[in-house]
């Protein structure tokens, strides 16, 4: 069983940016599809974006395009999530999920906190 500890949340202005990172230990990094989702106050978990075992391909929930990206560095077993031009709306404690090749069932992070004032 894959453990995901997640880091890099705070407290950012809108406009800002921030980088989250989740480091993974317990699997074969390389077997698993990354994603992050994030769950904001009252609201369901949401679907963030994903990226390929091998980093090659990557999808966004459409409120992200074009601000958010995701990465991934094998040798060091850590997937990233680039924040850039945040908004209020973003504010939500992200989650990094694991799901291996193939299958459907995602394993989660702690989750972290990030809150964008305005």
């Amino acid at each position: 069983q894959v453990q995901l500890v997640e880091s890099g949340g705070g407290l950012v202005q809108a406009g800002g940016s921030l980088r989250l990172s989740c480091a993974a230990s317990g699997g074969t990094f390389t077997r698993y599809t990354m994603g992050w989702f994030r769950q904001a106050p009252g609201k369901e978990r949401e679907f963030v974006g994903g990226i390929t075992w091998s980093g090659g391909s990557t999808n966004y929930a459409d409120p992200v395009k074009g601000r958010f990206t995701i990465s991934r560095d094998n040798a060091e077993n850590t997937v990233y999530l680039q924040m850039n031009s945040l908004k209020p709306e973003d504010t939500a404690v992200y989650y990094c999920a694991a799901r291996l090749v193939a299958t459907t069932l995602w394993s989660w992070g702690q989750g972290t906190q990030v809150t964008v004032s305005s």
